[in-house]
């Protein structure tokens, strides 16, 4: 049978209702919260706050009620969370700790600065045995060692490691400040001591592919940063796409106006079907987090969305376009934009410092409104008490 041939905006119609972004919110208070984290497979982590973290940002648009503490809770009280390494460091359902032995066992193999972080090792170890919790100023241990992203002192060094191990989980924290504890004390021994449940490289991959297109909506073969942290070779990819498709697991589709097939998890059909459908869904007017799962293709998005997205904190300020910390604002079915916005807390006020609509977006009294609104709704989720909007934002 050929695949199924739909228009692009029945492919946005379907990869925003299979995010949760079109129509009324099907996702509910921290529970919801939960659901779509595992629907989603993880969420990635980042420790920027500016209005909020990338990972609460990208709940804040989907869950109805969701409020920041209720991440908190599900990582470090209720621990159905955990934020380790998938799509770089990111958050996921604590059933699927399993599934990453293999990353844990290549750190394990290849940490850097192995040696001393080993001769260390037990020290810290029998501090966290005795005291409990410790962030690394806890350790009189500040000799500069080889890290990953710059020469970092010794008891980081070392807490990382057995962190990335899988030695020590992240007990809670402060602000950026990780405090770490032994992992035996938070996740149940069966989780600890399960086997791999994947008998080859390969199986791995195609179980994160999976992920990954669930995580995005749907995804074509071929390299995108959806994959990022994967390894994945030109010659893998196809062979777990193929493998994958011929087993049911993904399903394929056309799009107008491109010759590439793209994926779909077959689970998700009745979803395709009603983005086929002439159903109406309530608008709605969302501001996406930097790093959206549903952004993770940003020549996908371009594509769909005739959006091109680049996050630009990086970037040195007098070459930025728009902004440090800025979020794409979807309206309906259009990503009309972007808005960059602050909580300054001094003075307990959401800031707009401004806001760039897509060339041909108009600038309307509908608009301005639904914007006012959401983030009316933006400023509650930050636990502001006044908001900053003027004329000239926009």
């Amino acid at each position: 049978m050929d695949p199924l041939r739909i228009t692009k905006e029945q492919a946005r119609r379907f990869i925003l209702l299979k995010q949760g972004l079109l129509g009324k919110k099907r996702f509910t208070n921290k529970e919801g919260a939960l659901d779509y984290i595992r629907q989603a497979g993880c969420i990635q982590y980042d420790p920027i706050d500016v209005c909020g973290k990338n990972a609460e940002l990208v709940l804040q648009s989907r869950v109805e009620g969701f409020k920041k503490s209720d991440l908190d809770e599900l990582l470090y009280h209720d621990r159905k969370l955990v934020d380790h390494f998938d799509k770089v460091m990111s958050i996921f359902p604590l059933e699927d700790w399993p599934a990453f032995t293999r990353i844990r066992a290549r750190h394990q193999e290849y940490g850097r600065s192995k040696d001393i972080v080993l001769k260390h090792k037990e020290d810290i170890l029998n501090v966290i045995r005795s005291n409990g919790p410790v962030c690394s100023r806890d350790l009189d241990k500040t000799q500069k060692v080889d890290w990953y992203w710059s020469d970092t002192n010794l008891g980081r060094a070392v807490l990382e490691s057995m962190y990335f191990d899988g030695d020590l989980v992240i007990h809670h924290r402060k602000n950026t400040m990780k405090y770490y504890d032994l992992i035996e004390r938070h996740f149940p021994q069966e989780l600890i001591s399960a086997t791999d449940p994947f008998d080859s490289d390969l199986a791995f991959t195609k179980w994160r592919i999976l992920r990954r297109v669930s995580s995005v909506g749907f995804l074509w073969n071929q390299g995108s940063d959806a994959f990022i942290y994967m390894q994945l070779s030109s010659a893998t990819r196809p062979q777990a796409f193929h493998q994958l498709a011929h087993e049911g697991f993904l399903s394929t589709f056309h799009i107008e106006g491109r010759k590439e097939l793209f994926y779909y998890l077959t689970m998700d059909h009745e979803i395709l079907e009603l983005a086929l459908t002439e159903e109406k869904f309530s608008p709605r007017t969302e501001f996406l987090a930097p790093l959206d799962n549903m952004l993770w293709d940003r020549k996908l998005i371009a594509f769909l969305f005739d959006f091109k997205y680049t996050w630009e904190i990086y970037t040195p300020e007098v070459k930025r376009v728009y902004g440090y910390y800025v979020l794409p604002i979807l309206h309906g079915q259009e990503i009309i934009g972007r808005i960059e916005v602050l909580n300054d807390k001094k003075k307990k006020t959401l800031v707009v410092k401004k806001v760039w609509l897509e060339n041909g977006v108009k600038d309307t009294k509908k608009l301005r409104k639904d914007l006012a609104t959401a983030l009316v709704r933006f400023q509650r989720f930050n636990a502001m008490e006044t908001l900053d909007f003027s004329e000239g934002t926009i």
